[in-house]
C-alpha cells in the first residue's frame, strides 16, 4: 500500500523551473522523433493484420506540476502516424510522461480519438535504460476507459509499453495491448514496434525561459 504524508496540501518549495534538467530517466525522450519501420499488428474480420507504417512524436517539456506535496516533471507529447501507401492518419494519440524525482514513479497518459483513455505506471530510476509502464482495465488508478462501443466490441484488457535507450540516441519501443475481441474465443494480443531518431531538439518550458530571460 503507498504511504503518503499527512499533509496533502503543502507543495513543495523553491522548485527548479528548468524541466529538462530534472526528467530523469525522461530527458531522453525529449525532442521531436521520427521512425520509418514500424510494424503494426492488429485484428481484421479475416484475421490478424500486419502493417508497416511511419510516426512523428513530438515531446516539449512542461512546467512543474504539484498535487500538494506531490511534484512531477513531464513532457506534453503529440504521436501521429501514417502508412507508407496512404496520407490519411493511421493512429493519432496524446498525453503526458511524468516523472516524479522522490519516488521513482514514472506516468504515461494516453489519449485516442477513438473514445478511449488509460494511465500507465512503472518505476525507474533516474538513469535507467529502460523504462516499462502498464495498465490494467477495472483499476481505478492507472487502468483504462473506454467508450461503450469498445467494451462490446474490442474490450482493452491491459496495456504495456516498454521503451528502451539505444546507445546512439535513438529510442525504441514495444507497446502490448489484450483486446477481447467479440466473437472471439481468444485475446488478441495488438502489437506495435518502431525505433525513434532525433529530428529536432526540444524547446525549454515556459518557465525555464522567464527565468532564464
Amino acid at each position: 500500500m503507498d504511504t503518503f504524508p499527512e499533509d496533502i496540501f503543502t507543495e513543495p518549495q523553491d522548485v527548479d523551473p528548468d524541466t529538462l534538467a530534472n526528467l530523469g530517466p525522461l530527458r531522453r525522450l525529449a525532442g521531436i522523433w521520427e521512425g520509418r519501420r514500424g510494424v503494426d499488428l492488429n485484428p481484421k474480420a479475416e484475421g490478424p493484420e500486419r502493417r508497416e507504417y511511419r510516426e512523428r512524436i513530438e515531446m516539449q517539456p512542461i512546467d512543474p506540476q504539484a498535487n500538494g506535496p506531490q511534484l512531477f516533471y513531464g513532457l506534453r507529447y503529440h504521436v501521429h502516424i501514417n502508412t507508407p501507401d496512404e496520407a490519411i492518419t493511421f493512429h493519432d494519440q496524446v498525453g503526458y510522461w511524468l516523472w516524479e524525482p522522490a519516488t521513482g514513479l514514472v506516468l504515461q497518459t494516453v489519449a485516442i480519438p477513438r473514445g478511449q483513455v488509460a494511465i500507465a505506471s512503472g518505476q525507474a530510476a533516474p538513469d535507467a535504460t529502460r523504462l516499462t509502464v502498464s495498465a490494467t482495465r477495472g483499476q481505478t488508478d492507472y487502468g483504462i476507459c473506454s467508450t461503450s462501443f469498445l467494451e462490446h466490441a474490442f474490450r482493452t484488457e491491459s496495456y504495456t509499453l516498454e521503451v528502451s535507450f539505444n546507445p546512439d540516441g535513438s529510442w525504441s519501443y514495444v507497446s502490448d495491448t489484450v483486446l477481447l475481441v467479440r466473437g472471439r474465443a481468444e485475446p488478441f494480443l495488438h502489437r506495435d514496434r518502431n525505433t525513434l531518431i532525433k529530428v529536432a531538439e526540444p524547446q525549454p518550458n515556459p518557465l525555464a525561459q522567464l527565468a532564464a530571460g
